[in-house]
């Protein structure tokens, strides 16, 4: 037997998240069946993330166990030819027996995209927040400074999470206007439910002049969700990079 990492990258608009469901189609029980066909023999998946419905990955990693001698560039080509269009497999490499694509991980950055222009364009279309307004993205670049650091974010935790510990080190977040879309990056060692999408709901109430610029610590202080602002839509997010020791999850 041995351990390998597959990175992959999907369009998440037609699945129900990640995590296999009953009764759902999902990233990982496509995945898991596209393996098995490639492979030969059951297999089972674990995942670095648990992505909602509707979430996007440009690089997503998992790790699975094989008794296969496939080499693992032959594991990416043919597994390709069983995955639907919005899945891919990108990269596949030996790991040691104790890697565990969750429990391994660093780190992760996602990115969400909000599109701001007066008429919605169907190019984008489930891959942005449609959001007909005027954004000003430096105030809330600036606003988003006060998020960075170790600090408990039940604030920013929708109702339905389950994880009692809520603190999370933040290492970055940055707001940019690229033409008629805002960017918002968050990187941190973990996130709870719906973080990334209430940050980003937030910042977009700081710059409505709903939420104050320098608010923001008392609200993350107070740990009360209903003093944040509202969650975004998931069409808009991307998880964009996983870190591993040493390495992301491209090598």
């Amino acid at each position: 037997m041995r351990r390998l990492l597959l990175t992959v990258r999907y369009v998440g608009t037609a699945y129900h998240g990640w995590q296999m469901q009953k009764n759902a189609v999902t990233v990982q029980s496509v995945l898991q069946d596209a393996l098995a066909k490639t492979l030969g023999e059951e297999i089972t998946v674990h995942g670095c993330s648990r992505t909602d419905a509707g979430v996007h990955a440009l690089t997503y990693c998992l790790h699975f166990d094989t008794a296969s001698q496939i080499p693992e560039k032959g594991i990416v080509m043919m597994l390709n030819r069983y995955l639907p269009d919005d899945i891919a497999a990108l990269d596949c490499r030996t790991v040691p027996d104790d890697f565990h694509a969750q429990y391994s991980c660093k780190g992760k950055l996602y990115e969400y995209r909000i599109y701001t222009g007066n008429v919605r364009d169907p190019f984008r279309h489930s891959r942005c927040w449609h959001y007909p307004y005027k954004l000003d993205a430096q105030l809330m670049d600036r606003a988003a400074r006060h998020i960075v650091g170790r600090k408990d974010f039940r604030a920013f935790c929708a109702t339905g999470g389950n994880t009692e510990d809520t603190v999370r080190n933040v290492t970055h977040v940055s707001v940019r206007a690229e033409g008629d879309e805002t960017v918002v990056s968050v990187a941190a060692d973990g996130f709870l439910y719906n973080m990334v999408r209430i940050i980003v709901g937030t910042l977009v109430y700081v710059s409505q002049g709903k939420i104050a610029e320098d608010e923001l610590p008392q609200i993350i202080e107070s740990r009360d969700r209903t003093r944040a602002g509202i969650t975004a839509p998931p069409c808009g997010l991307c998880l964009s990079k996983v870190f591993y020791e040493g390495c992301d999850g491209n090598g």
